[in-house]
């Protein structure tokens, strides 16, 4: 196994390998999430689609390796990973809030860099990325302010959050992602030329309409938006409708190639 195959395992998950898939969607976690948020959507989604899930460090089976505190710098990171074995098939990504703006900066990466366009950007539960808030701080707020936030978002399980074993193994991940998602700012990317669809909870505090309607600004392609009643992880709440909404626009994005 070569090192780049050995980094790439270590960062994309393949839970349902499908070797006859027309479309490959490219799954980006949330600030401190895992890829295996999305194994539920490998499951769901038809074998004509194959789920690929991304690993981010720090966490997990990779809690000992350090953290990536930057968005351009995963994404740097990322980029050579998914030219060398994922882009001989249509390639369609799609990110929850932190994983949004990863998603949107790996697109612009992708087109500028090596001249492929996604088919599809989901761009889930995030403001459009010249929409940021000087007031986002929570990165370097203390570790009850932190823990506060994740509650208020209801993005990890309870059950976790009463452990303070598992609690201090997963905190120093947790900021460090919320640091690179308050500190994102597009210098490198502006604009996609691949369709974007954006997807929000009409109750998310993170994410208002009117900041996540300005995605539009950021494409030359199509867009489209749906909002799903729930609040910042309406996706669980709603996963079979958002599964059909990702079914029938990637549908549609194989039928336009």
């Amino acid at each position: 196994m070569t090192a780049h195959r050995a980094d790439g395992d270590l960062w994309i998950r393949r839970y349902h390998p499908a070797q006859d898939s027309e479309i490959r969607l490219l799954c980006l976690p949330h600030a401190g999430g895992s890829a295996s948020f999305y194994l539920p959507v490998s499951q769901a989604l038809p074998p004509r689609i194959e789920v690929l899930a991304v690993q981010y460090p720090g966490r997990q089976d990779r809690r000992l390796e350090p953290c990536v505190e930057s968005i351009p710098e995963l994404a740097d990171q990322l980029l050579p990973l998914i030219l060398e074995e994922w882009t001989d098939r249509p390639l369609a990504l799609f990110g929850h809030s932190m994983g949004a703006s990863l998603a949107f900066e790996l697109a612009g990466l992708l087109e500028q860099r090596a001249g492929v366009v996604p088919v599809m950007l989901f761009a889930s539960g995030r403001r459009a990325p010249s929409r940021f808030r000087v007031e986002d701080d929570v990165h370097g707020r203390g570790d009850e302010a932190l823990l506060a936030e994740i509650k208020r978002l209801a993005g990890t399980d309870s059950r976790i959050l009463g452990d303070d074993e598992v609690l201090r193994m997963v905190l120093p991940a947790i900021r460090s992602d919320y640091r690179a998602a308050e500190l994102y700012r597009p210098e490198r990317v502006h604009r996609v030329s691949c369709p974007v669809t954006a997807l929000v909870g009409d109750a998310d505090p993170k994410a208002p309409l009117d900041d996540v309607r300005a995605w539009r600004e950021h494409t030359s392609g199509a867009f489209a938006m749906d909002v799903f009643p729930g609040g910042h992880f309406y996706l669980t709440e709603q996963a079979p409708r958002v599964i059909r909404r990702v079914t029938d626009a990637l549908a549609g994005a194989a039928a336009d190639r």
